[in-house]
């Protein structure tokens, strides 16, 4: 093994320790995401660096990000290219990541071409373990963490190659072409980011 593999192992291990702590100390409001909390931590304690690293096997965690106007009002959402639906942004953690939200500003920022984005709390908002389509190659099951952010709704927005459109949504009234579990989380991870900004 080269010393540059060793320390991308360290860093990843790091990575996945810090992880795991954040998902240890995270107290969701809402009891089935804080029963998926558990099992988040488990499998990333039992893989340790390879629960973040897309090459290490079908299952993996991943970063995304919720981002809304400053009144909660609004969602920017991707209509992603391979899953042709309505979606959050966000995808894999890279190499130079160092934490998940870390991960999840530089999605957003890549999709969006945002560049004010203010990252709301460390803590995820929402957790969502899903299997995949075969569109989406060797990833079988993505552990998703989702992040909550701020943005201005009047600067200018980039789409990626990765999506078709990239576009404001009110949270109340989505587009028909989204998961179908998609307005449940949404309106859970409004309810988490409310209840973290009274706290």
């Amino acid at each position: 093994m080269t010393s540059l593999s060793i320390k991308s192992e360290q860093i990843s291990n790091e990575f996945a320790q810090d992880l795991h702590r954040t998902l240890t100390t995270w107290q969701p409001i809402n009891p089935q995401q804080g029963a998926l909390k558990q099992e988040y931590a488990e499998f990333v304690q039992s893989h340790g660096g390879a629960a973040i690293d897309r090459h290490a096997g079908p299952e993996h965690v991943t970063a995304s990000s919720f981002v809304f106007t400053p009144d909660l009002g609004q969602v920017l959402l991707c209509f992603h290219r391979k899953g042709q639906f309505w979606v959050q942004l966000g995808g894999h953690i890279d190499p130079e990541d160092t934490t998940a939200a870390v991960a999840a500003t530089r999605e957003a920022t890549e999709e969006s071409g945002l560049t004010g984005l203010e990252l709301l709390s460390e803590e995820p908002i929402d957790l969502n373990r899903h299997g995949l389509a075969n569109a989406f190659g060797a990833c079988k099951v993505h552990w998703d963490l989702g992040y909550g952010f701020l943005a201005n709704r009047e600067d200018n927005i980039v789409v990626s190659p990765e999506s078709e459109d990239v576009a404001w949504w009110p949270v109340d009234q989505l587009p028909k072409q989204t998961p179908h579990d998609f307005p449940e989380r949404l309106a859970l991870a409004v309810a988490e980011l409310k209840h973290r900004l009274t706290k």
